[in-house]
């Protein structure tokens, strides 16, 4: 078996090989343990842990197995009696004064994965410092509790959709859909967000793929075109005979990214979903705080920023970067090209169903589709662009290791045929090029993974741009 390691978000595995009972028996009440003496939420005298889980292969069965394992180690345990999106749980750690919640999700991986995330009291994901604990006390794990604690079960649900609700003008939103100015869909990809957006709207929501699937069709519940066939020919033909706007949401397994398709039937990535939430968030709501992005994210983002006369923070990519920033100071969003979305009005977690709620607003408030608010940003800050990523699958981590060695000690002076003018080396090697484009080159941290993401002012540029990326990198 391959070692149990935190990743990005949470500990990760194939079901039966390297993720199982025992595994997760383990770690369960040593993460409870870590909580406890990092100090869950910074008010917190509980000693109760949350336990939920989204609704992949035996996601239950290890939720009660986690449950289980946390109340025999002398600590309280509330354990979720349906499935829920993980930013529901993230929530409830924080309004139940709980020492913080662990989720039995693997997010947008393969139906043959499983995983376990930490989210602190305070309702976000725990720092780094926080899991390496919990990787340090699998080495050499200490006594925990003879006297076992309470298990009682809990809906995670009401709590959440009513706080949900409160976050935006909810009648407005339902009158547009009650009135057919506006239809909704939803391509649950199989997963924990299936139902929620009807539960919040108390409307008609017309959603596919919200059946339980652990096999997720075929593919992952990741909100990428490539998985959306359904959701385009179901809005295809809506779209030939409405009259109103229509707007469809993705949300991937445990519902904390998102992406978008608007009324023509285009693909919105959150590289488009970020800047319409800033200028709504800024000119409709009236709020303020700082703008942050990843590395990886659109050069538009700055500009908006600067439109609204908002601060602007750049993290390296991974939303605990931009959870740790929420944590130290006052935040309008984050957002990482990925599809997480986070809010300084909420939680400092990534949470699809509130972007959802705020984009529907922005479309009910202002009468436009979402392309159209789109375009008319890129009107006012004077920039268009396109933007893509792939990843490519290299042959072994040695091949990672030569191509590592390649980008520090032979630096890149020209890709494409364009100088390269400034390498940002804050996460990756980001170059930007002399046409004003830039690519950035990173690698996975746990396995033979090549990332690579550009953005340039034409959709031709950029595949020009990624294509010469993955020929150095297969020639090296």
């Amino acid at each position: 078996m391959n070692p149990i390691k935190f990743g990005t978000d949470g500990w990760r595995g194939i079901i039966a090989d390297d993720f199982t009972f025992d595994r997760v028996a383990l770690v369960a009440p040593l993460a409870a343990q870590v909580l406890a003496e990092t100090g869950g939420s910074s008010d917190s005298s509980s000693g109760t842990v949350i336990v939920g889980y989204d609704r992949r292969f035996l996601a239950e069965e290890f939720a009660q197995t986690a449950a289980n394992a946390v109340q025999n180690a002398g600590f309280d345990v509330l354990l979720s009696e349906s499935y829920a999106p993980t930013p529901a749980f993230s929530l409830a750690a924080k309004q139940l004064n709980a020492l913080g919640a662990i989720v039995l999700t693997a997010s947008h991986n393969p139906g043959s994965y499983l995983g376990l995330k930490v989210k602190g009291g305070f309702g976000g994901s725990v720092s780094p410092e926080v899991t390496q604990q919990i990787e340090a006390k699998l080495e050499n794990p200490a006594a925990l509790s003879a006297t076992g604690g309470k298990l009682e079960n809990f809906n995670p649900w009401p709590a959440y959709c009513k706080t949900l609700r409160e976050m935006v003008d909810i009648e407005a939103i339902k009158d547009a859909i009650a009135s057919d100015k506006i239809t909704v869909f939803v391509d649950a990809m199989h997963g924990a967000a299936a139902g929620g957006l009807a539960q919040i709207l108390e409307e008609t929501v017309h959603e596919v793929n919200s059946d339980r699937d652990p096999l997720f069709g075929g593919g992952a519940p990741e909100p990428l075109p490539r998985y959306l066939s359904q959701l385009f020919r179901v809005m295809r033909t809506h779209g030939r005979k409405a009259s109103g706007l229509s707007i469809g949401f993705v949300f991937d397994g445990d519902s904390d990214r998102i992406a978008a398709v608007d009324s023509s039937g285009n693909f919105l990535s959150s590289q488009i979903l970020v800047p319409i939430l800033i200028e709504h968030l800024a000119s409709r709501r009236g709020l303020t705080g700082e703008v942050i992005k990843t590395v990886s994210g659109s050069d538009i983002i700055p500009k908006i920023a600067q439109l609204y006369n908002l601060p602007l923070f750049e993290t390296p990519i991974g939303y605990k970067y931009i959870a740790d920033r929420m944590l130290s100071t006052q935040v309008l969003v984050g957002g990482e090209e990925s599809g997480g979305i986070g809010y300084g009005t909420h939680i400092p977690e990534r949470d699809a169903l509130l972007s959802a709620l705020y984009l529907l607003e922005a479309v009910v408030k202002s009468g436009e589709d979402l392309s159209e608010i789109y375009s008319r940003l890129q009107t006012e800050t004077k920039f268009t662009s396109a933007y893509d990523r792939i990843d490519l699958h290299l042959a072994n981590m040695d091949e990672r290791s030569r191509l590592l060695d390649l980008l520090e000690n032979q630096p890149l002076t020209e890709i494409a045929s364009k100088a390269v003018v400034d390498c940002n080396k804050v996460d990756g090697y980001k170059f930007r090029l002399a046409d004003g484009s830039w690519l950035l080159i990173r690698f996975s941290g746990t396995e033979p993974v090549l990332r690579l993401y550009s953005e340039a002012a034409t959709l031709k540029e950029v595949m020009q741009n990624l294509n010469w990326a993955k020929s150095w990198a297969q020639k090296g």
